[in-house]
């Protein structure tokens, strides 16, 4: 495996080639100097201090190379939830501690979890991913530092992933954000391009599209607000972990709702992705014909896409067994569309 590593100390650089060079080619730079010319990278490691504008800059610079490498590990402070999100922001596909073991490193290097081998990958759906990414974390980033949020970035990666699924499919596209993203960037990427799908399948019209791939894409938003030890927790999540995941609808919505830019349509989405047509749901248990048809057809993608992702603590659920839990939902999910939703499921 080719690595490169990026550093904003030369000392934490010779720390990293001394935990790697038994199992890896290295090659390094300061990222002062970071230019990233070699065309055969496997894996990228950032070591750098993201609250040094200096380092986020020379980082921005490099970001279109950046995007052509299938793994992108950043070492960072893991108790700043900012640096985190700045990582991803800058195109991170995992996140360590700024002091990893030689095992935590090596094992994100080495992941083989499910999805097509690496230099499969469409560059162009892979491009699509990192800036999906890229505008997620940014999102959250804006949340936590109380910026405000860029809107028509979003709107360009929404649309850069509807069409790289309708040029590449749909399954390129889940093996591609299983094997180069995480957590809930993972998630997110794949809802969006799962409801994408299901826009194209039902041959929706453009505008429409375009409120699924937003309403898609800022659906989590409020969960920038979770504590990430709750948000990737292996396992149930205890009463009160649940009682505050469940705030991310309606923390998603305030923080959205004042924004000129975003539609009604969208901010009802956010809202209500989570409701169910027996009124089960939440936040405000909604029944039936007060739920509208964009978000019935987010809260579908939303429950599919969560059952099929790729966590490090749980193998991934086959496609086939997911679309027979969401057919099992009869009477909280609208029938009619959970049929429509086969082929998605099964076989685009």
């Amino acid at each position: 495996m080719n690595v490169h590593l990026v550093g904003d100390d030369a000392a934490k650089l010779d720390l990293l080639r001394g935990m790697l060079a038994e199992r890896c080619s290295l090659t390094s730079e300061l990222i002062a100097d970071a230019d990233i010319r070699n065309g055969n990278i496997d894996a990228i490691v950032v070591a750098a201090d993201l609250r040094d504008v200096d380092n986020i800059a020379a980082l921005k610079e490099v970001s279109d190379r950046l995007a052509r490498i299938p793994r992108r590990i950043f070492l960072t402070n893991h108790k700043s939830r900012l640096s985190t999100v700045q990582a991803y922001a800058l195109g991170a596909t995992s996140v360590l501690s700024s002091t990893p073991s030689r095992n935590q490193l090596l094992g994100k290097l080495m992941d083989a979890h499910p999805g097509s081998a690496a230099n499969s990958v469409a560059p162009d759906e892979r491009q699509a991913a990192f800036a999906g990414a890229s505008s997620i974390a940014s999102m959250f980033a804006a949340v936590l530092s109380g910026a405000e949020i860029d809107v028509e970035e979003t709107r360009r990666a929404g649309k850069h992933i509807a069409e790289s699924i309708a040029e590449n499919g749909l399954s390129d596209w889940l093996a591609t954000v299983r094997r180069h993203h995480e957590g809930t960037y993972q998630h997110c990427l794949l809802v969006t391009g799962i409801t994408v799908d299901f826009g194209l399948s039902l041959g929706v019209h453009s505008s429409d599209l375009e409120r699924l791939y937003m309403a898609a894409m800022f659906h989590d938003i409020g969960k920038a607000t979770i504590p990430l030890s709750i948000l990737d927790k292996p396992g149930r999540l205890d009463v009160k972990e649940r009682a505050l995941v469940e705030t991310h609808p309606t923390v998603g919505y305030d923080v959205l709702k004042d924004n000129a830019a975003i539609t009604t349509e969208v901010l009802n989405a956010v809202r209500h992705h989570h409701e169910f047509l027996d009124g089960s749901g939440y936040p405000d248990g909604l029944m039936d014909h007060n739920i509208p048809d964009l978000t019935r057809i987010l809260t579908i993608s939303d429950i599919f896409s969560a059952l099929i992702e790729y966590r490090s603590y749980k193998p991934v659920m086959a496609r086939e067994k997911a679309y027979e839990i969401l057919q099992g939902m009869e009477g909280k999910l609208e029938k009619p569309l959970v049929g429509a939703f086969r082929d998605v499921a099964l076989i685009r």
